[in-house]
């Protein structure tokens, strides 16, 4: 095992509250854990299984790496760059959006909001298929089970003392060994879930962040995968900062609470001079309401 810290530098501001608030809020139990005051979890990696732990400060994000391979501790921390969004510029990201009467005053408040991430698009359309018409507690106990029934476990050790990680998130070709009959879910749910699988195992659909064009129509014609899923795959695992979750209805919420459209196309209208950033605008949208996903963890 190989343990080492980085100091993960970034461009202020960054607004810690809803990018740790949203990974603690949506964590999959024995993959993701906050815990001694970081946001924890386990990645796949070349040389075998890691964990990586977070903590915001002023400066810079401190990454704690645990590595099965020494040699994986670059990637460790970039995947930890991609899950915070620390390569975002928030100068211009809200300056755009400041620029807008209606997030100016979500933007001054707390400027410097990033898109929440994940190190495996394959995992989050998993978790997105889940997470479908239902609540974000429902959602992560349907994936716990997903873990606990085709995760790979941790090596003793690894993820240190009272932690409560134990899985690596169970890889596509993982979950087509998956029985409908297990999953707690309706069957057309279930349907798509083990159709993106087998898609994501064959090769048929292919998450690439370096295309999401390509990433977005493939999984576009899968059946049971509409517009929320794609667009919440395109801003969450891909980092397309201009995916609009017009749909969500957090989204409607908030817009209904601030006087905007309450229309998916009228939102969509609205929301053009808040291109190429809508996925931050999200943020912004989601930062109006009382919710867990804005809330610093304790």
């Amino acid at each position: 095992m190989h343990r080492e810290e980085r100091a993960l530098g970034f461009a202020p501001p960054l607004c810690p509250d809803n990018l740790f608030g949203h990974l603690v809020a949506t964590a999959v139990p024995g993959v993701e854990e906050w815990h001694d005051g970081a946001y924890r979890r386990t990645l796949a990696l070349p040389g075998g299984p890691g964990v990586v732990a977070v903590r915001p400060g002023a400066e810079h994000v401190t990454a704690t790496l645990h590595v099965t391979d020494a040699a994986d501790a670059d990637e460790a921390a970039g995947l930890a760059r991609r899950v915070l969004d620390l390569d975002a510029d928030p100068a211009a990201v809200d300056a755009v959006l400041r620029a807008d009467e209606v997030l100016r005053p979500l933007v001054d408040e707390a400027p410097g909001r990033r898109v929440p991430g994940s190190p495996d698009p394959a995992e989050f359309a998993v978790r997105a298929v889940l997470g479908q018409q239902v609540s974000t507690a429902a959602a992560r106990t349907h994936a716990a089970r997903l873990v606990r029934g085709h995760g790979t476990p941790l090596p003793d050790g690894l993820a240190g003392p009272g932690s409560t990680l134990t899985h690596l998130f169970p890889s596509a070709p993982a979950l087509t060994a998956v029985d409908p009959d297990e999953l707690g879910m309706p069957r057309t749910r279930k349907r798509t879930l083990l159709t993106l699988v087998a898609a994501l195992a064959d090769g048929e659909v292919v998450l690439d962040p370096a295309d999401v064009p390509a990433s977005r129509a493939a999984l576009a014609v899968l059946p049971g995968i509409g517009p929320w899923t794609v667009d919440t795959v395109a801003m969450r695992a891909l980092g397309d900062p201009d995916a609009f979750l017009a749909g969500d209805l957090g989204v409607r919420a908030a817009a209904e609470r601030l006087g905007l459209p309450a229309r998916d196309r009228d939102l969509v209208a609205r929301a053009e001079p808040w291109r190429p950033f809508r996925a931050y605008a999200t943020q912004y949208l989601w930062a109006a309401l009382d919710h867990a996903v804005n809330v610093m963890p304790g």
